[in-house]
């Protein structure tokens, strides 16, 4: 069930497909058992979502999910690797990705959005002012471990697929990416809308004149069967009526 990886043990094919078998099962017997702990008047949702989303989208509007149904409750998690671990610890989660997902699992995709330039606002300022796509090879370039290709899929936009920058700084936190931009750390690649949900006005975006669509989309997932439950359903259908 399990492949022997240096000093670690990875779960291989027999066992993933083991493990899609009794992932109902599992789910069902812990669902049964927090049942019996809170009474039945709980329904208890394991969420996995990325700290960003989370902060910006999902959190400002979990309060009139509460007030619609109080005896939801929601275990927040920011795991990576979320889609692997559905069944396993997981219900469901919210994850950015660039490719297609698994179609052996239930996704509804909640935007696509656009790649934006995000800087400290005196990069559009005199005498240090950012004008042409061509200088930021004299910039630092921030970007998140899991937005690799929204850079590439810029440069592409502008005619410049080979341009370098200064240098480029990862992070795998949006919020810290917001906050470096601010600081005149580096320009942060980052979508549409983690520029527009900050509110930060420290920042800009740079070359408003382009529009580059992400290939990156934010996706809710879970295993079909999870759907059965009513914490999934739940706030599966709350969160596409609410459009977050």
């Amino acid at each position: 069930m399990f492949d022997r990886k240096h000093q670690a043990l990875e779960i291989n094919a027999e066992g993933q497909r083991l493990l899609d078998d009794i992932a109902p099962a599992l789910d069902s017997l812990a669902q049964a058992l927090e049942n019996i702990q809170s009474g039945g008047n709980q329904l208890r949702l394991r969420l996995a979502v990325l700290p960003l989303f989370a902060t910006q989208r999902l959190f400002p509007h979990l309060g009139a999910l509460r007030a619609l149904h109080p005896q939801l409750h929601i275990d927040i998690e920011t795991t990576p690797h979320a889609v692997a671990r559905l069944g396993e610890g997981l219900d469901a989660a919210i994850v950015l990705l660039a490719k297609d997902i698994d179609p052996a699992l239930y996704a509804h995709e909640l935007d696509h959005d656009e790649v934006y330039l995000i800087g400290r606002r005196e990069l559009l300022e005199q005498p240090h002012a950012l004008t042409s796509p061509q200088e930021l090879a004299h910039h630092t370039v921030l970007i998140h471990r899991d937005m690799a290709l929204s850079f590439d899929a810029w440069k592409e936009a502008v005619g410049l697929p080979d341009m370098q920058p200064l240098a480029i700084d990862n992070y795998d936190s949006g919020q810290l990416m917001l906050e470096a931009a601010a600081q005149g750390l580096g320009v942060a690649v980052m979508h549409a809308s983690h520029f527009n949900q900050s509110g930060d006005t420290r920042l800009v975006r740079l070359f408003p004149d382009t529009h580059v669509d992400s290939p990156y989309r934010y996706f809710f997932v879970c295993r079909p069967r999870a759907l059965q439950t009513r914490a999934v359903r739940i706030f599966r259908d709350w969160l596409v009526a609410a459009d977050i």
